[in-house]
């Protein structure tokens, strides 16, 4: 019988990586085993402070299904992106539960720039804010916001492009300062998708904002949020992209690039970020990340897109998001029909 062999993920202070005891042959025999009781498997999520690196999943890629029903052993609903605030050119062409990453057409889904510089001063990959941009979690301007997301490698740029960069939330919390803790303790930030003209790029230049729909609006969250599994606590907060530069990007707090609320921003994340907090994952053809968006950000970086193609599908599991939003409509679901915006894209 299949099962994973689970140890600390190296290099990492947090996360663990599994290995399935047998050929990728056993992937539908282990869902099947742990369709059953999918506890243990979410309890070696929260073990690993919400970080699992799986191998021994490249079935995954000739099946695509399979990632469905692994979704599902780590929450009650998979979302179906043709529902959502989603540009069909993340669409998958056979499995709606599944959106696509990549520089392939019909998405087109380019990488951020190369950082500038683009090592450190000692000679390695940028993962602090502000030299590295991109930090958030996924979906934060929506209410309920999602629980966690698996990211699946079907095709990969050579392993010194295309990271994924993973922060522990709960330990940057956990290791602020009490008065630190004590003044953020009730405050929220407010996310918004980078598309309506909020962000902290689209204020820069001036842009005036995106007249919205109600399911486009902006959220409020806790900057400080409570693991509804463990009760731990952690900083539950996004780069200046997902996040509202005209209202916020803090509630209650001065407003604007340049207001008190940006600069507590900036602070927290560039805490969030310092590379003890920080997992650098280089990407082989078949892994499969499972990350908890409740406790973690992760941020992407570049490749060179005409030399090499890169495919990654993901999903998004929801349902656990905690007591606060419990018996909360989907913020994101039109009542209208309407559909975005051709080319913006809920990712």
């Amino acid at each position: 019988m299949p099962s994973l062999e689970i140890t600390p993920l190296p290099g990492a202070s947090f996360g663990a990586i599994g290995r399935l005891s047998f050929s990728d042959a056993s992937v539908t025999t282990f869902i099947e085993r742990h369709r059953k009781d999918p506890q243990p498997l979410r309890d070696m999520l929260n073990e690993a402070s919400g970080l699992l690196v799986l191998r021994g999943f490249g079935k995954v890629s000739a099946q695509p299904s399979l990632l469905v029903q692994l979704s599902y052993l780590f929450g009650s609903e998979v979302e179906n992106y043709h529902d959502t605030l989603t540009s069909k050119r993340f669409f998958h062409e056979k499995i709606p539960q599944i959106l696509v990453l990549s520089n392939l057409p019909p998405c087109n889904h380019a990488p951020p720039p190369i950082p500038h510089p683009p090592l450190t001063d000692t000679g390695e990959l940028p993962v602090r804010y502000p030299h590295r941009h991109g930090w958030h979690t996924d979906q934060s301007y929506r209410r309920p916001p999602p629980d966690v997301s698996l990211l699946c490698a079907v095709e990969c740029s050579p392993t010194d492009q295309g990271q994924t960069l993973f922060a522990d939330t709960t330990a940057a919390y956990e290791t602020l300062a009490p008065t630190m803790q004590r003044r953020i303790q009730d405050l929220q930030g407010i996310h918004a998708p980078s598309w309506i003209g909020r962000s902290q790029e689209a204020v820069r230049a001036g842009e005036t904002p995106k007249r919205t729909l109600a399911h486009q609006l902006p959220q409020r969250h806790p900057l400080v949020r409570v693991h509804p599994d463990t009760g731990r606590r952690a900083l539950y907060l996004c780069e200046g992209n997902q996040m509202d530069f005209v209202d916020g990007p803090i509630q209650g707090l001065e407003s604007g690039i340049d207001g008190e609320g940006a600069r507590l921003l900036h602070e927290l994340i560039h805490h969030a970020t310092a590379p003890q907090f920080t997992y650098v994952h280089e990407w082989t053809v078949g892994d499969l990340l499972v990350g908890d968006n409740r406790c973690l950000l992760h941020a992407p970086t570049w490749y060179d897109t005409d030399q090499h193609a890169r495919l990654m599908w993901r999903t998004t599991v929801m349902g656990n998001a905690g007591d606060r939003y419990r018996g909360e409509a989907k913020s994101w679901i039109s009542t209208t029909g309407l559909q975005p915006m051709e080319g913006m894209g809920d990712v």
